[in-house]
């Protein structure tokens, strides 16, 4: 009897560390598991994974990754950094004579642990089948461009069928290239996205999106938007701060055929755009702090995080894009990467399928520059947050509130740590300062109507 409990406990512990299948919620906005649990979208970019990583390598990090609170791993098979000609850890590369036609199937069998690996840990893959310089390189990139229309859907159908069956992969098209004008990008990469989801049974069947380069005019809903294949919008922010992101969300998230967006490369840990960072040596929490709770306040059903060391996995015998500062081993503990949890912590301790962007709940005019306050709330009332980058005092509106006092409490997204602050009545508007003030000085206010017993912000049940 007590093995018998003993080997049911088991299995079912190793069960609930799988990942369940993803699929878009009703109202269009978020993911949602196929129990309709709310996901909050937490990724790392780690483009190099497949090709520079043995598999030692790949399960010291993807638990690191775990216990940091990252639930996403964005990697890339056909991969950017020589990735056809320079081998994977184990003498391998992934096509036959580089010809799309004829993958290696022992090279997947390494990108097929991979996944395995991440779903035994209950973490998805958002899985580029290519970079985006197999097609064409344009500046940069060593390519070869080896897709086009006759090869590019045969592949898609190739690589959607070897991993059907997975629940944990999530589908990115793309990769770093937007398409050309007047070219047949636009069709090659349909033609891709098509055939992954003809193998994979239907677009029911797959979750996929599309990897651009940044634009001011947008990210993959620019030319997929009205895609059969494309469940979600992606954009690329760049690596300099001081970008109004929030407006490239809003955008999508305003047009008038739903689907959810997130921001799917920020700006970089150890990053030296726009920055002398390599000087000075610092990480640049507080500017990507900034970025990614501008993102989500404004609509972003979550948020990916990325360390220029670590998506390359860089190490001393190979040679680093753009100056990185150490090596990638090293990198896993710089602060972002452990910050991170505090984002998505803060949203999941409050509903989150209701959840909608409000900024005219800031009174105050604003500039779109670092001090830029957000506010975000929850559709039905029950409560709503502002995010205060430089924590400067702003007039703000609680009209849309439920009841007449509201619970007041100060979250630190530095730690994950909230203390209450003094009972707010509604008025028509309300001044508000935060704790503290000055660059890297951000603070979350968070009000929660007397009639919903909350817990403090960022605790989970």
């Amino acid at each position: 009897m007590h093995k018998t409990l003993l080997i049911l406990f088991i299995f079912g512990f190793s069960l609930s560390c799988h990942a369940q299948k993803l699929k878009v919620s009703e109202n269009g906005r978020f993911l949602v598991t196929e129990n309709n649990e709310p996901f909050f979208w937490m990724a790392d970019t780690a483009w190099e994974l497949f090709h520079r990583c043995s598999r030692e390598e790949v399960d010291m990090y993807l638990a690191k990754r775990k216990s940091q609170g990252f639930n996403v791993i964005q990697a890339v098979t056909l991969a950017e950094l020589d990735g056809l000609n320079d081998p994977n850890r184990y003498g391998e590369t992934p096509l036959i004579d580089n010809d799309p036609t004829t993958p290696n199937p022992t090279y997947f069998e390494h990108v097929d642990y991979v996944i395995d690996k991440a779903d035994s840990l209950g973490m998805y893959i958002a899985l580029l089948p290519t970079w985006g310089d197999k097609l064409y390189r344009n500046s940069w990139g060593t390519g070869p461009e080896v897709f086009h229309m006759e090869n590019s859907r045969l592949f898609g159908k190739w690589i959607g069928n070897r991993y059907k069956d997975k629940e944990n992969i999530i589908w990115v098209i793309g990769g770093d290239r937007n398409p050309r004008d007047e070219s047949d990008d636009v069709a090659i990469w349909n033609e891709m996205a098509e055939g992954i989801a003809e193998a994979a049974g239907g677009y029911k069947n797959t979750l996929m999106t599309y990897h651009p380069q940044p634009s001011k005019d947008g990210g993959s809903s620019q030319w997929f938007h009205k895609e059969a294949w494309l469940d979600f919008n992606m954009h690329q922010t760049g690596h300099c701060a001081n970008q109004p992101t929030y407006r490239l969300i809003k955008k999508d998230y305003e047009l008038k055929t739903v689907k959810p967006v997130l921001d799917g490369e920020p700006l970089y840990e150890d990053h030296p755009n726009c920055f002398n960072a390599k000087e000075l040596g610092y990480s640049l929490a507080e500017d990507i702090r900034r970025i990614m709770y501008w993102n989500v306040f404004a609509g972003a059903f979550g948020q990916t995080y990325g360390c220029h060391d670590v998506w390359q996995m860089y190490t001393l015998d190979k040679d680093g894009i753009n100056g990185p500062l150490r090596l990638w081993q090293q990198a896993l503990d710089l602060p972002m990467a452990n910050q991170v949890k505090h984002l998505k912590n803060l949203f999941l301790s409050r509903p989150f399928l209701t959840r909608i962007p409000d900024d005219a709940m800031v009174l105050d005019e604003q500039q779109d520059d670092e001090n830029y306050v957000i506010a975000t709330r929850d559709l039905e009332g029950s409560y709503a947050m502002f995010y205060f980058p430089t924590g400067q005092e702003r007039k703000l509106s609680v009209a849309d509130l439920k009841g007449t006092a509201f619970r007041v409490w100060w979250y630190d997204p530095r730690t994950g740590n909230s203390f209450k602050g003094e009972p707010l009545r509604k008025l028509k508007s309300i001044s508000v300062q935060p704790p503290t003030s000055g660059k890297g000085n951000d603070w979350v206010l968070v009000l929660d109507s007397e009639e919903r017993q909350a817990l403090p912000p960022g605790k989970i049940k």
